[in-house]
């Protein structure tokens, strides 16, 4: 379940880099559409077809779970099984080129999502200060630089091995893309109860959630259920390994509810914050710099483009790869 649920993960990152965007009021929608799109595209679409072209008991495949930590080949790989089975020389050397490229890219944008993020609650005061200092270009470089020395723990090995260390890894870095979800989602559902309150109508926003609160509420009750059966597994007897407890896939798999609420609680104490009413949420700050912003890059986007309308083929890219790339 957390394996399926590792791989959707990133697409709460829209949410921190439109945030910096010069025009937010269409990068935002663009953004969220396009997410959706390439979801629907690269995982259900391409793992359709993937799945019509790789059989389940392929031996490559059975070997990621077999081979020890040294023998884990390349080949484990679906998408480089279904080329050797297409029987395509050159293609799985290709395919595995293409994996290294996206993997070194979804290290970037997570290292450039933490320094951000890190940054950003400095400046707030949440962090210490000298992680909100930046160099002559504007780069947070202690933020960055913390960020990238946690980026050593994944050459840490411990006696269990190293591929069972990464997976240990992948589930906990999951539960707490679930949790971040969670607060993403109990986040919108306040925001659209304080915009009720506050009579604010839908036409005022520049992007509404195509199922609003609901779909916000029946994602939370999924994220809810797979935060708390997600090591159910842990409970259950191995037939292979003899064990009737696994202690540290426990350990793994929940460890992070109570550092998450432990943070929560915590903020809430140290801060000595109170519950804020719906109907007293402050909405608008900020929103005259955001529109400022907005016609000032606005007025430079036309006076560079001096008038010229879109092209014809520009068009065609828009409205066909434009929503993949």
């Amino acid at each position: 379940m957390t394996s399926a649920v590792f791989s959707y993960l990133g697409a709460e990152l829209v949410g921190v880099t439109v945030g910096e965007a010069q025009n937010p009021r269409r990068a935002i929608p663009r953004a969220v559409k396009l997410t959706f799109f390439r979801i629907v595209f690269f995982y259900i679409v391409l793992i359709l077809l993937l799945g019509m072209t790789a059989p389940y008991n392929s031996p490559q495949l059975l070997s990621a779970n077999t081979a020890s930590d040294e023998t884990v080949s390349a080949e484990a790989s679906p998408f480089v099984v279904a080329a050797l089975i297409a029987g395509v020389d050159g293609l799985p050397d290709v395919i595995n080129v293409c994996l290294l490229i996206f993997t070194f890219s979804a290290a970037n944008s997570d290292l450039y999502i933490a320094t951000r993020s890190l940054y950003s609650l400095a400046i707030e005061g949440n962090a210490p200060k000298i992680f909100g200092r930046t160099n002559d270009k504007g780069i947070p470089i202690y933020a960055l630089a913390l960020s990238s020395a946690c980026c050593a723990i994944a050459f840490m090995s411990t006696d269990v091995g190293t591929f069972k260390t990464f997976s240990y890894f992948v589930t906990l870095v999951t539960i707490f893309g679930i949790l971040t979800w969670i607060s993403i989602l109990v986040s919108h559902i306040g925001f659209v109860r304080a915009r009720k309150a506050q009579n604010i109508e839908d036409t005022a926003l520049a992007y509404v959630s195509p199922f609003g609160v609901k779909g916000s509420y029946a994602a939370l009750i999924f994220a809810c259920i797979i935060t708390f059966f997600n090591g159910w597994p842990t409970f259950v007897h191995n037939p292979v390994t003899g064990e009737k407890f696994d202690w540290r896939n426990f350990i793994v798999s929940y460890i992070p509810i109570p550092i998450y609420l432990g943070m929560i609680f915590g903020y809430k104490i140290i801060m000595k914050t109170e519950r804020v009413k719906a109907s007293d949420a402050d909405l608008f700050g900020g929103k005259a710099k955001i529109d400022d912003d907005e016609a000032e890059f606005l007025a430079e986007e036309m006076r560079r483009k001096g008038g010229v309308r879109e092209t014809k083929y520009q068009k065609y890219y828009r409205v066909t790869l434009g929503n993949f790339f």
